[in-house]
C-alpha cells in the first residue's frame, strides 16, 4: 500500500509519462513509501531458503534500486557486497540505506564488473526488460560471477486465470503498451512478460544450470504447488 508520505497521484501520473531512468530519479525520495519496494517478509523469505546454498563472500545486487536487496547479502555475504543501477536519484537512497556498499551506476545490459561474485540477485526488476533482452541480461550476469557463482531470484506463482489479480496485472500491462504506443519516451515496465518456462531456457542459453526450489514460508496455493520459487542459477 502507498503510505501518506508516498508519491500523489500527479507524481505517479508524471512519472509514467517519462523514460525508466528518469521516472525513478523523480520516484527515488519516495520509491519505499510505495508498493513497488520489495516487502521485507519477501526479503527474509529469500534470505532463509538462500543460506542453505553458501557460504557466498561477495554479492550483488543487480538493478539494487533504493537498496531492499542488499539487506539479503549483507546478511548472507563475508566479503564486498555492491549493488548496480541506471538510475542515479534510487542509486542515492541505496547509498544512505547503505554507505559501505559499492554502488555502481550502469546499464545492467552492459555490467561493468569482471567475474567476481559469488553471489547475485535481483528483486522486482525483470519487468523492464523485454523478453528479447533477457539472454543479455543472464549473459551479463554470468559473466560477472566467479565459476561456481548463483544468480538467484524469486519468481512468484502466476495468478489464476480468472482471479482479481489476474485482470489486474493483465490491465496494468494493456495500459502500459497502449501508453507506450503513443507516447514517447516509452516505459518498460510488464508483468507477464517473464514466464518460467522462457526464463529457465534462456538461464541455460547464458550457461546456468538452473534448479528451482520451493520458498516454503511464503505458503502453498491450494493445488498444493508454492506460492513463490526461487530461481537459483548457478555458473
Amino acid at each position: 500500500m502507498f503510505t501518506p508520505q508516498g508519491p500523489t497521484a500527479r507524481e505517479l501520473t508524471f512519472q509514467a509519462l517519462s523514460s525508466v531512468e528518469r521516472g525513478y530519479d523523480l520516484l527515488a525520495k519516495k520509491f519505499d513509501e510505495t508498493p513497488f519496494r520489495t516487502p521485507d517478509h519477501l526479503l527474509s523469505a529469500v534470505t532463509d531458503t538462500l543460506r542453505p546454498l553458501g557460504p557466498f563472500a561477495t554479492g550483488l545486487d543487480v538493478c539494487c534500486g533504493t537498496g531492499a536487496g542488499l539487506s539479503v547479502l549483507r546478511t548472507l555475504c563475508t566479503g564486498r557486497v555492491a549493488g548496480v543501477d541506471f538510475s542515479g536519484g534510487m542509486l542515492a537512497e541505496a547509498r544512505r540505506a547503505h554507505p559501505t556498499a559499492a554502488l555502481v551506476r550502469a546499464d545492467a545490459l552492459a555490467l561493468p564488473f569482471a567475474p567476481a561474485f559469488d553471489l547475485a540477485v535481483s528483486f522486482g526488476a525483470f519487468g523492464h526488460f523485454l523478453p528479447r533482452e533477457q539472454a543479455t541480461l543472464f549473459a551479463q550476469v554470468h559473466a560477472s560471477l566467479r565459476p561456481g557463482g548463483l544468480f538467484a531470484f524469486p519468481l512468484p506463482a502466476p495468478p489464476r486465470v480468472g482471479s482479481p489479480p489476474y485482470w489486474t496485472l493483465l490491465g496494468f500491462d494493456t495500459v502500459m503498451r497502449i501508453r507506450n504506443a503513443l507516447w514517447r519516451p516509452r516505459f518498460v515496465m510488464y508483468y507477464r512478460t517473464f514466464r518460467l518456462a522462457d526464463v529457465r531456457a534462456r538461464l541455460e542459453e547464458a550457461g546456468f544450470e538452473v534448479s528451482l526450489m520451493a520458498v516454503t514460508s511464503l505458503g502453498r496455493r491450494e493445488d498444493g504447488s508454492p506460492k513463490c520459487r526461487l530461481v537459483a542459477a548457478r555458473k
